[in-house]
Parts: structure tokens; C-alpha cells; sequence
């Protein structure tokens, strides 16, 4: 059982502490409770959060973590003075030493959400996101030639959620195009995306992968038969090949792994880092 707490602290929706909390904590084996303590915008949420953090250093007897990204230097410092926990503040440890190089001040912008009305990079992210929805699982082949990358493979090899991930993290529009029995066939790509080579990028999976995760979704069916799953795996990267398309397995891999070889590869001439 968990036996220290981690709390994550920040005045936005504290993803920025959590995510890279996470990534350091994920170098260690010891499990940790885990506090989200998000929209820290008053001193009397900063002295609750003190009395929460000094609590569970009473009940666990070990000194909580405390991740936080914290922009308002008046409730850092209620969390600074009052909490008995080890403080890691994340945009103090980077953003100070930057001021100093750059000899600039930051704007100290409250999270990466902060007035979305106005953000273009939001606004972006959402109609994005949207196309993907409508380009999903090839639901339409209207405005392909919008898509910044179109993935292709068989039924169940992670296409809607690298999509969407892409979409929701970068900005990019991603469709999908399942290949089907039909498509085997023919023994080639869809017409309608050979027009848009250069975007194609395959995702395969293992057969035996593919038929744990068909039977979840159809048990007992042709669909998910270990059978079906290795002919239509084999037609795939078969028919990949053929057409120069590049393409990984997603069998060990995390959505964001694929997500990012997908990005060294493809190289959207709409991805920035504004």
C-alpha cells in the first residue's frame, strides 16, 4: 500500500505539475498516494492545502511531495511557509534562472489554458479534434486532403486513439482508415488515399495482441478468431510494404510513443511550439 502522499498544487488545472511529477516519481519503485489539488486562485485555499499537506505528514509519519506550479507569489508563499512537506516548485526552479539569460520577464500566464477564447493554439486544438471525430474510422473521405497525417491498419491497432491523442496534444488534424477484407482483395490502397501518399503512416499490431483485444469488443467471433487476426495482419503490412508506406507495431507500445515516432517521421508542416 501507498505510504507517503504526493500532492500536486497548481492556480490552472495543475497538468503541467502532475504530468511532470509523474515523470520523475516513475523513476522510483515506491508507490505513492496521489492528491490533485487544481484552481489554487486564494490565500484561503493555500492555508486548506497547508493543513491537508501537514495532516498527511502526521498520518503517514513521512514528509508528503509537493509538485506545484504555482504563478501567484502570494499563495506560493502561504504554501511555502506553512506546509512541512519537500517542495518542489517547478516554475521557480525554470522560469527564474530563464529570466536571468533572457533578461526578460516572464508574463507569468496562469496555466496553459488561461483565456482560450483568445488563444489561437486552443482554438486550433479543438478543430482538430473535431475533424478527427469526423474522420474517424473513415466515416468520411470529405477534405482528406485537410488531414496533416491519415493512419491506416486493421480494425483495433490503436488508430483512434493516436489520433486523438495527436489532435488533442498538437493540434493535428489525423484521420483514419481502417484496412478491411475488401481492401485485401484488391490487393491495394483505397483510391481515395493514394492521392495523399506523402501523410500516410501504418500502425500493425501482433495477432495474438489483436485477437485479445477483438475478443473484449466480440467474443467468440470470426472477428476476433487468432485466424482472422494473423491473415489480416499479414494482408496489412503486406500491402504496406507494397505501397511504401511507413509504418511501427504498437503492440509494446504507449499511445504517446507512436504518437511521437509518427512526428519524426510524417514532420505536419502545421506543428509548432507557440
Amino acid at each position: 500500500m501507498p505510504n507517503r502522499t504526493v500532492f500536486f498544487i497548481s492556480d490552472g488545472t495543475g497538468i503541467t505539475a502532475e504530468t511532470f511529477g509523474r515523470a520523475i516519481l516513475a523513476q522510483f519503485e515506491t508507490k505513492f498516494r496521489q492528491v490533485r489539488m487544481p484552481f489554487m486562485d486564494s490565500v484561503d485555499k493555500a492555508h486548506q492545502a497547508v493543513r491537508q499537506i501537514n495532516h498527511a505528514l502526521v498520518v503517514d509519519g513521512k514528509k508528503p511531495i509537493v509538485f506545484t506550479t504555482l504563478v501567484n507569489a502570494e499563495i506560493l508563499q502561504v504554501i511555502r511557509d506553512g506546509c512541512q512537506g519537500m517542495l518542489l516548485d517547478m516554475f521557480g526552479t525554470f522560469v527564474q534562472p530563464l529570466e536571468a539569460e533572457l533578461q526578460a520577464t516572464s508574463n507569468h500566464r496562469i496555466g496553459r489554458f488561461s483565456d482560450a477564447s483568445k488563444s489561437k493554439e486552443y482554438q486550433s486544438r479543438i478543430e482538430a479534434i473535431n475533424f478527427s471525430l469526423a474522420h474517424d474510422d473513415g466515416q468520411s473521405n470529405l477534405d482528406l486532403e485537410q488531414s496533416d497525417v491519415i493512419l491506416v491498419g486493421v480494425s483495433r491497432s490503436g488508430k483512434t486513439p493516436t489520433s486523438l491523442y495527436l489532435a488533442m496534444q498538437y493540434g493535428l488534424k489525423a484521420s483514419n482508415y481502417p484496412l478491411i477484407p475488401e481492401d485485401f482483395e484488391r490487393q491495394h490502397l483505397p483510391i481515395v488515399l493514394k492521392t495523399h501518399q506523402s501523410k500516410l503512416f501504418g500502425l500493425t499490431i501482433q495477432a495474438e495482441r489483436l485477437s485479445d483485444i477483438r475478443k473484449e469488443r466480440r467474443p467468440n467471433s470470426i472477428y476476433a478468431s487468432l485466424e482472422n487476426c494473423r491473415m489480416e495482419v499479414r494482408e496489412a503490412e503486406s500491402m504496406m510494404r507494397r505501397s511504401g508506406i511507413r509504418w511501427l507495431s504498437t503492440t509494446t507500445k504507449s499511445i504517446e510513443e507512436i504518437a511521437t515516432t509518427i512526428l519524426q517521421e510524417i514532420h505536419p508542416e502545421r506543428l509548432n511550439f507557440e
